[in-house]
């Protein structure tokens, strides 16, 4: 049998049976990683997974409606300082969540309070329509009054505290970012890129 390593790595030969084959002398073994993040987190780790030697393999879409993709990616796993960067790595993980909380957090606390405004408005709805069924029309009147409020007022509450609120979580959010790119910038370093 006469075998031989070509320019590219590989052995080049004739096998027992008489045949020509090529076998890879560079084998590289990878672990695999299937993250399912929202369509606005997707750039942030396809451009940030890169620094911590994983390959973005693929990425699809689970269902129509939803607004998340799952990426899949690999690595090497013999890749040089993985514990340093697999550390890295949930750290980057633990900010991101904790940017995508705080992002929910300015929708949230504004929804709460425009629903609470209008079901408030609703009830005094729901009084003004039993009074008028009653008879009591000055009394519907009266009450028809806030409700129409209740039921205005929501759209610029759920504005104006939505605004509050990003206006306190944005410099928050902001300080996230730059330690993302920071552990990026070590993970990076730590690849020798």
């Amino acid at each position: 049998m006469s075998e031989a390593i070509n320019a590219n790595g590989y052995f080049e030969g004739a096998g027992k049976m008489g045949g020509n084959h090529v076998t890879n002398v560079n084998f590289i073994g990878y672990e695999y990683r299937d993250i399912t993040v929202s369509r606005d987190m997707e750039s942030m780790y396809m451009d940030s997974y890169q620094n911590f030697g994983w390959i973005l393999d693929s990425t699809s879409t689970p269902a129509v409606g939803l607004n998340v993709v799952t990426m899949k990616f690999k690595r090497d796993r013999k890749i040089r300082n993985k514990a340093e960067l697999t550390r890295l790595q949930r750290q980057f993980d633990s900010y991101v969540h904790e940017i995508t909380g705080m992002e929910k957090s300015k929708a949230s606390r504004a929804f709460t309070v425009a629903m609470s405004v209008g079901l408030i408005g609703t009830a005094f709805m729901a009084g003004s329509t039993f009074a008028f069924l009653g008879g009591f029309i000055p009394l519907c009147i009266i009450l028809a009054m806030p409700a129409f409020v209740g039921w205005i007022l929501p759209y610029f509450l759920y504005n104006s505290t939505y605004s509050k609120k990003a206006a306190v979580v944005g410099p928050l959010i902001d300080n996230k970012y730059d330690e993302i790119y920071e552990i990026c910038a070590r993970a990076n370093s730590l690849l020798g890129n």
